[in-house]
């Protein structure tokens, strides 16, 4: 059996050879990496063979390819491969020409690595627990100083990627989301400019983190327009496919457009590796419908569906990180919501002392206002016996601290799926139509 899967997997990486890269919605770069190193490899083998014509052949061929791309590592690959032929035939005057040219490759190669290292650096810490993700800001400004330096001794595209990259996750752990819009209007200027190679940049991500900022910065209707552009970009088959998808619904749903969220739902569903991603991730989309059916009337919710949201809304423990920044908040205020529909008064004190133990140990930064003064508003139930006037009345400062609130940046919010102002209006509307017995 072992035999046969082995001969069975390299049948299957053979077929690798024959995929189409050309496709628009995959990331422009990969059809010219794919040619890059299938040019390496042929004239590698033809080296082999003995066939130094048509080896140089190819080799000069992808390195001209590799300079247009701004592939430097393939450059310098298939120029070291050509050095060797060169000394191989006693080519003196082609050897110490290619030599000087590799020398210089080499220097932008080093600073390539280092520039991608430090980006790297950066979207480990980024995704790393609050307490890292901290100490990763305080080092944001030299490492954005560095990189800046190392675009000013070599422009190439490798180096300005990782600047570009950095200075967005800068923007988005700091919350400064009109910076991020901002950043990415310049990269499409300088893309149109031929500032940037176009055989590089990767443009679906660009458009990405356009729409992430107008979620995060609170502009979800332009946001909402523009994630419908931009979804005929990507690829149902990429990786980033149900990233962005996940973007699309929120904004649906900041927008107020539940509807269309519900579809949008229906669209992801319907993907065929929906059942292949990461138990984290349909733990994020099972949460992501849930909260669009709370937002939809009962009747547009099937009696299956209603089952399985009881059973979510019934789970004593969050599965989501239990780090301070994550789905905690929504996960236990979802259940509350669920409950008070269900005029079940129990459940609803229960998830109200969580909510309120949870508030006491994780928000308490300035960055966690919103979460903290909704987690208060939430908390008046019981003081005001659910009586929606009450709750209005005494509410009022309350909201209007939540409506005030400055805008946070990644490293410390919390997900609104629903933004708070839209929940408690439901909560209100709710409490109206009976309180908890």
């Amino acid at each position: 059996m072992r035999q046969l899967r082995a001969r069975l997997q390299d049948k299957l990486l053979n077929h690798l050879f024959f995929l189409d890269h050309s496709d628009p919605r995959f990331i422009v770069s990969r059809r010219y990496e794919v040619e890059c190193l299938d040019l390496v490899h042929k004239a590698i083998v033809l080296h082999l063979e003995g066939e130094y014509v048509l080896s140089e052949r190819l080799l000069r061929r992808c390195m001209r390819l590799a300079a247009q791309c701004d592939f430097t590592a393939y450059e310098e690959q298939a120029a070291h491969k050509l050095l060797s032929i060169y000394a191989e035939q006693q080519q003196q005057t082609k050897y110490e020409q290619l030599n000087h040219t590799i020398l210089k490759l080499r220097q932008i190669i080093g600073y390539e690595q280092e520039a991608e290292m430090l980006f790297f650096e950066v979207q480990m810490g980024a995704e790393e627990t609050v307490a890292k993700r901290h100490r990763i800001i305080a080092k944001l400004p030299a490492y954005l100083a560095r990189l800046e330096e190392l675009y000013r001794l070599a422009p190439t595209f490798g180096i300005y990627n990782a600047l570009y990259r950095v200075r967005l996750v800068d923007a988005g752990l700091a919350g400064r989301y009109q910076d991020i819009i901002r950043e990415t209007a310049q990269a499409d200027s300088m893309l149109a400019a031929g500032v940037i190679n176009a055989r590089r940049f990767d443009q679906r991500l660009n458009n990405f983190m356009n729409i992430y900022a107008h979620l995060r910065g609170r502009q979800p209707q332009e946001g909402l327009k523009l994630a419908g552009e931009f979804a005929e970009t990507i690829h149902p088959t990429s990786s980033n496919w149900f990233y962005f998808y996940e973007h699309y619904v929120l904004l649906a749903l900041h927008a107020g457009e539940y509807e269309q969220a519900h579809r949008l739902l229906q669209v992801a569903h319907k993907n065929p590796s929906f059942g292949k991603l990461r138990p984290a991730a349909l733990e994020r989309w099972e949460l992501l419908e849930a909260y669009t059916e709370l937002m939809l009337p009962l009747e547009q919710v099937s009696l299956k569906r209603r089952n399985q949201l009881a059973v979510f809304a019934a789970l004593t423990v969050p599965e989501y990180s239990r780090d301070k920044r994550g789905y905690n908040v929504a996960i236990l205020v979802f259940q509350l919501v669920h409950y008070l529909q269900q005029r079940l008064l129990e459940p609803v004190l229960v998830r109200l002392e969580r909510l309120r133990k949870y508030q006491q140990r994780h928000l308490r930064e300035a960055a966690t206002l919103r979460s903290r003064t909704f987690l208060r508003l939430l908390l008046l139930l019981p003081e005001a016996d659910f009586d929606p006037a009450r709750l209005a009345k005494r509410g009022q400062p309350l909201l209007r601290t939540l409506q005030q609130a400055a805008l946070t940046g990644d490293a410390d919010a919390e997900v609104e799926i629903i933004p708070y102002e839209d929940l408690w209006q439901l909560v209100m509307r709710v409490l109206r139509q009976g309180t908890p017995e």
